[in-house]
């Protein structure tokens, strides 16, 4: 508040806008962008398709032109000598014609345009010319006059004008006259300020083998730097503090884990393993679940509470090398649960299940929303009693009335979907001082650089090729006009048994958008394909009414299931070889990816249509052809973290996992990630609770951090 340029009104603006209290997150807001304004350009040699410049002249006489009621604009023309152009305002004209006078020597900055074959810039940045700009127009006038330099050639300015930075501010501010502009004297004045060195936050024995600059210097040039190169070392040396202390945070409390908590030993292969094992598995695992399944044994038998995130692609196998894990449990004398994100997939994990241990004594049941008085009342009894073996379900599993007698291992599936504290509800149910093991899957691929800190303590298991005798999805981009030749291929499809999806974005329509929505949509199918049956599917069906028209498609009634993203998740048609997804320009790659993965599941060719209009823009065109390229879910999340950042993935809001990182980019920063996490790794090995006198510095600064970096605690 008593920062000069600030005051009680901007410090409540700012602590309201953009949480900044301290000068310590004042100095945090960094820009985002930085223009070289190291240049004076004549007015002759300026173009319309030039970036920013910056002139310098006076301005010859205004000009104001009425543009309806209490509107106008207000135009300076403006010279330098070499030329003239306008100088535009649609708003502020009032402000311009009242301090900037004609005559003064002012120096001019934005982006040139062309209007009526004239150069104008629209609400451009105008300050009047000091002594160095007065000095170097000097010394360049008696350079050309005396023949040592082009008249023509741009001037160009010692260091200290070369650089300025740019920072986000919202409208708000703007109408308080909190500009970019005048943040940038702020943080001028605070800088100026603080005349002692800025506290270190990295010992040297880190920085100086990496030859990175301190941390006073790096704060001051972030936001005042003398060229693009200081530019640079500034902001790898803050970026590589933001993903280390985050990294070391994380590493730190998974070693604490592991030597705190204990979990049970599962050191058994019994006989309901080895019978499933020898009689009812239906095919050869793959090199990629033998090996997953190595690594979970291993972690069953070490006493440790396995914590582990198995990544699988859509029909990897995934379940089948989680219902092997809950048999080694049920071997040992304990129950497991798998926990799914909708009533859709637990029913589906139910019957693959069953499936799976035909004719086999094990006692499996549903706990979900509709399971309701009776029923629910036996499987609750058997659960407390030991009789269940495995609960299949829902959050339902998580409410206090679900008690098991002996809960040995977890099983999340498509864990995003579950909330943090929904998650830590489960410890609860153990009554041991050991904690039930915890296996959670993901179908959606997670880049390693966001899997380094969004599980950063987790093991990481991935399974990463598909069962024998899979063939990949063909994926085509066709655009909504020609859905002539789309309709034929899908008729000659249902003509040779197969079955079809077809996705809508929406359920009804909606008057900010122009999707086909999925009422109409059906309407229409059902009008083009008279001959043959369709159901359809969204999340506003009750629970009963859904399920109904899911198996009326899955036992083969209807060839053509018309539905919005409820199917994304956990639906198993073998049969089913085409996925229509209209609009897919309104869906995210890994969306896209999921909904893909419903199709593809027997041994017939399969097919993915991504239906779009003609128009789209740069990025939807990037993301369609990517889906078009691969089938790799692990290269479609790559590049969907760097299209859209870690903070829009499906599952990183959800999770409860904010990323606080000011500067550093998780998507463009993939080396420093792992610089960070190396350099974390080594000191946790060293000295895993940072008790050394040479970590104290990193103990302290972690506890600093503290509130603003996420614990996982022990639900991983």
């Amino acid at each position: 508040m008593y920062l000069p340029g600030v005051g009680p009104h901007r410090k409540k603006l700012l602590s309201q806008e953009l949480g900044i209290e301290t000068y310590g997150q004042l100095l945090e807001h960094y820009p985002y962008k930085h223009i070289d304004r190291s240049t004076i350009y004549h007015v002759r040699d300026l173009t319309g398709d030039m970036p920013f410049i910056q002139v310098t002249g006076h301005i010859l006489s205004f000009e104001t032109f009425e543009m309806g009621p209490r509107r106008e604009r207000v135009v300076a023309h403006f010279t330098d000598g070499t030329g003239v152009m306008d100088l535009v305002w649609f708003n502020g004209g009032k402000y311009a014609r009242q301090n900037y006078k004609p005559g003064t020597e002012y120096l001019v900055f934005g982006r040139p345009s062309v209007f009526n074959n004239r150069i104008q810039i629209q609400h451009p940045e105008i300050e009047p010319v000091n002594e160095e700009l007065r000095m170097k127009k000097e010394e360049s006038a008696a350079a050309a006059a005396s023949g040592t330099a082009a008249n023509s050639a741009p001037s160009t300015l010692n260091s200290s004008l070369k650089m300025r930075p740019y920072y986000n501010t919202t409208d708000k501010m703007k109408k308080a006259g909190l500009t970019s502009r005048a943040m940038e004297r702020i943080m001028k004045t605070l800088l100026e300020k603080l005349k002692e060195p800025l506290p270190e936050t990295i010992p040297n024995f880190i920085l100086g083998p990496r030859h990175m600059m301190g941390r006073d210097e790096a704060l001051r040039s972030i936001h005042f730097p003398q060229d693009h190169r200081q530019l640079e070392r500034a902001r790898m040396r803050l970026k590589f503090e933001e993903l280390f202390y985050v990294q070391l945070n994380i590493l730190r409390y998974a070693s604490e884990q592991r030597h705190k908590y204990s979990g049970y030993v599962f050191n058994r292969i019994g006989s309901i393993f080895n019978t499933f094992y020898r009689q009812n598995l239906p095919f050869e695992l793959t090199g990629a679940q033998k090996r997953v399944m190595h690594e979970i044994r291993a972690d069953l038998c070490s006493g440790r509470q396995m914590n582990r995130l198995l990544q699988g692609d859509v029909g990897s196998g995934k379940t089948l090398v989680a219902l092997m894990t809950m048999l080694i449990a049920l071997d040992n004398g304990y129950q497991a649960c798998i926990m799914a994100p909708t009533e859709i997939l637990a029913e589906q994990h139910l019957h693959t299940i069953r499936e799976f241990l035909r004719d086999m004594p094990v006692s499996v049941e549903l706990l979900t929303g509709v399971v309701k008085g009776k029923k629910r009342k036996e499987v609750l009894a058997a659960l407390d009693d030991g009789t269940l073996q495995i609960l299949v379900g829902t959050h339902a599993i998580i409410e206090d009335t679900v008690q098991f007698r002996h809960l040995g291992l977890v099983i999340v599936d498509e864990q995003h979907r579950f909330g943090v504290a929904q998650r830590a509800k489960l410890w609860k149910k153990s009554v041991s001082s050991s904690l039930p093991h915890v296996l959670v899957m993901t179908a959606t691929p997670i880049p390693r650089t966001l899997a380094m800190t969004l599980y950063g303590d987790l093991d990481v298991s991935v399974i990463d090729e598909l069962p024998p005798g899979r063939k990949p999805i063909q994926t085509t981009h066709v655009f909504d006009s020609h859905t002539t030749s789309l309709y034929a291929g899908m008729r000659k499809q249902i003509q040779q048994g197969r079955q079809i999806y077809v996705v809508f974005p929406l359920i009804e329509e909606s008057e900010k958008t122009d999707l086909k929505n999925l009422e109409q949509g059906f309407g229409a199918l059902c009008e083009a394909f008279p001959e043959f049956r369709l159901s359809k599917v969204h999340g506003r069906m009750k629970p009963a009414e859904k399920e109904a028209e899911m198996q009326r498609f899955v036992s083969g009634q209807t060839q053509i299931l018309v539905a919005t993203t409820v199917i994304e998740v956990g639906v198993n048609v073998p049969n089913a070889s085409v996925m229509v997804i209209l609009d897919a320009q309104r869906f995210g790659l890994s969306q896209l990816h999921q909904l893909r993965g419903r199709v593809g599941r027997g041994a017939d060719q399969s097919y993915c249509i991504l239906v779009t209009p003609y128009k789209l823009s740069e990025d939807t065109r990037k993301r369609i052809d990517i889906m078009c390229q691969t089938n790799d879910g692990f290269r479609i999340a790559e590049a969907d973290l760097k299209l859209r950042g870690p903070g829009d993935l499906e599952g990183t809001q959800q999770s409860g996992m904010a990323f606080d990182l000011k500067i550093a980019d998780i998507a463009r920063d993939g080396q420093l990630v792992q610089m960070a996490r190396d350099e974390a790794q080594h000191i946790i090995d060293l000295d895993p609770t940072l008790a050394e006198p040479r970590h104290q510095q990193l103990a302290q600064r972690l506890r600093q951090l503290h509130k603003s970096v996420i614990n996982w605690s022990k639900i991983s």
